[in-house]
């Protein structure tokens, strides 16, 4: 990967946020490409999460056993995605999720030491992260809203309005589970909207 390849892929992750070109060139060299196979795990429940990564390409899944011993997705994410178990980084916790790629993927590593150098003395990239951080509380709680006070039917529509790519590339069993409802009644809604 060239050097020009990094800044271009790093800037546009940074581009919204106010970091300056100066700054961008503190933090690029923290950031380590790394690359997974289909089905590698970035994180396995009981591991303590030490780094995070921003997706360059491919999917990626959370996901977590219930007490009947079966796994539903906690989320999905994509290219220009973050991947991460905040309270396990944060606050040093074996994790309750695993977190398993869907395809092949390259991503952006950053380990939490370096995470904290730059997070103390760049402010700029102090920001940044405090909004990712509200961004997936947000997410998470109306997410959560949702599954209570939302039909499942609008809930797919919501998913298919903001994340068309994850519909089109994700298996739907993983969607289904998401959106908190059997792979029979994802199939159903699919097929009431074709027909509508």
């Amino acid at each position: 990967m060239t050097e020009k390849h990094e800044v271009h892929f790093l800037h546009k992750v940074f581009a919204s946020s106010g970091i300056t070109q100066e700054e961008l060139r503190q933090i690029i060299p923290y950031y380590q490409q790394v690359t997974f196979k289909k089905n590698d795990y970035l994180l396995k429940q009981g591991q303590v999460e030490n780094k995070y990564w921003f997706i360059e390409s491919g999917f990626i899944r959370s996901y977590v056993i219930d007490t009947e011993g079966n796994d539903i997705t906690f989320n999905l994410y994509a290219a220009g995605d973050v991947v991460i178990d905040y309270p396990s980084m944060f606050f040093f916790t074996p994790t309750r999720e695993n977190i398993q790629t869907l395809s092949d993927c390259v991503c952006w590593e950053i380990k939490f030491d370096d995470f904290q150098a730059m997070f103390n003395d760049i402010v700029n990239f102090r920001e940044q992260q405090r909004g990712l951080l509200l961004k997936s509380y947000f997410a998470l709680k109306e997410h959560n809203i949702s599954l209570i006070a939302d039909h499942a039917k609008d809930r797919y529509l919501k998913f298919l309005k903001e994340k068309p790519h994850i519909i089109q590339n994700v298996p739907l069993k993983y969607i289904a589970t998401l959106l908190g409802i059997t792979d029979t009644s994802l199939s159903r809604i699919r097929k009431e909207i074709m027909h509508e």
